[in-house]
């Protein structure tokens, strides 16, 4: 077997996925930018803030049902034809948040968003792992999700320094003109013949093509693992302001620099675990059970948050938790893309519509708790554990395949 010094250096050409980076920028930018704006929102359109998070539910819920049936679509019909139509309907979305003037348009536009994220986002992704070459597809995969990640850290901040110098309208007008300006590369580098026209389409009916992943026991172990490490990783994150607060007594402005340490962390792990994967699967080593290396760690970076001793200690277990985060994520959808080439974009759909029902019932859970700490710890942590061992079952599946 060729060792990985002497296996031949394959180049990845950035520049050739320019058009979908840069959408991934800026959907990672608007899927949470309307947190630092939700009062400035609420106040312009003479709503509660209650009501106005409502935007946000839109956007979430439209995306977790409408994912799966769209990554379908993506698979049956072609990668550029749902990149095309998400991109539009993005442009189409952020302007209607921009012409808002009450609530019931703004909550319109962003489930808007959400349809247009559902129909790109899993194209974007199949698109990456079927075009990528083999020894850096989890490279290419990590980058983008870092970049996706670089929108809560980069854009987000940018996004509210616009919003506080010309108004919050103009941070969706911002999110318009630079989803437009991604179009023509877009159609510039996403061939006409892609997707499904390259790998076959979808097996059987559409019910049968759309639930083909949870047939598959490698992906069905990595969707149920999924939902499990989302339970523990986002669902805890929903308290994480709360935990930092009653322990360290923070400010907004401090909780706000935290935020830029979780997206750092979601960079870092990203860019790791695309590389590590390229590295397992160059020697070999497709089952290497990095997924169980990212719960062990995302335990880890949990209980150091809520019981580290000291701040620095916590927001260095912020850092572990979100490296944690980043590398499974980037994992999975390496898996996702890998495992059943004709179903990758209804694959990484399901990926996202688990994460958010995970997301979902974690917060649920540590809601439940008297005290936010300890349902943070517990639910985190444990359900972190149980990820991770689920993630050895999928390498077991691997390894069988």
């Amino acid at each position: 077997m060729t060792s990985v010094s002497e296996a031949p250096t394959v180049t990845f050409d950035r520049l050739r996925y320019a058009g979908v980076f840069v959408l991934l920028f800026l959907f990672g930018t608007e899927t949470f930018l309307i947190s630092p704006l939700l009062p400035t929102i609420a106040e312009s359109i003479a709503v509660s803030e209650s009501a106005a998070a409502a935007s946000v539910t839109a956007y979430v819920l439209v995306y977790a049902v409408f994912a799966p049936f769209l990554g379908l679509l993506s698979d049956r019909f072609g990668r550029r034809r749902a990149l095309v139509a998400g991109t539009v309907l993005f442009v189409l979305s952020n302007a209607g948040a921009a012409l808002s003037s009450d609530l019931t348009t703004l909550v319109l536009s962003r489930g808007l968003a959400g349809l247009a994220a559902a129909a790109a986002g899993p194209a974007i992704w199949a698109h990456i792992a079927e075009t990528a070459p083999d020894a850096v597809r989890g490279r290419a995969l990590g980058l983008g999700m870092a970049l996706f990640s670089t929108g809560q850290v980069l854009g987000v901040p940018l996004g509210g320094l616009l919003a506080g110098a010309a108004g919050w309208r103009s941070a969706f007008w911002a999110l318009t003109v630079g989803t437009a300006a991604a179009l023509p590369l877009l159609l510039r580098q996403v061939p006409a013949q892609d997707g499904a026209d390259a790998v076959g389409a979808a097996p059987g009916g559409s019910v049968k093509a759309l639930l083909a992943g949870w047939g598959d026991p490698v992906l069905r172990r990595a969707l149920l693992v999924n939902t499990v490490f989302s339970a523990a990783n986002l669902g805890a994150f929903t308290f994480l302001g709360a935990v930092l607060v009653q322990r360290f007594d923070l400010s907004v402005e401090a909780l706000g620099l935290v935020g830029v340490l979780v997206g750092a962390g979601s960079i870092a792990g990203s860019l790791l675990g695309g590389r590590l994967g390229d590295r397992a699967r160059a020697a070999g080593r497709n089952n290497l059970p990095l997924l169980a290396l990212w719960g062990v760690l995302l335990a880890v970076g949990i209980a150091l948050t809520v019981r580290g001793p000291g701040l620095v200690v916590a927001l260095a277990g912020v850092v572990v938790w979100f490296v944690a985060s980043g590398g499974f994520v980037t994992d999975q959808q390496t898996l996702a893309g890998t495992v059943a080439p004709e179903l990758r974009a209804t694959s990484s759909a399901w990926l996202t519509s688990t994460m958010y029902a995970g997301t979902g019932l974690g917060a649920w859970a540590v809601g439940s708790f008297s005290d936010v700490g300890d349902g943070t710890l517990l639910v985190g942590a444990v359900l972190a554990l149980v990820a991770a061992l689920g993630g050895l079952l999928v390498s077991a599946g691997l390894r069988r395949n």
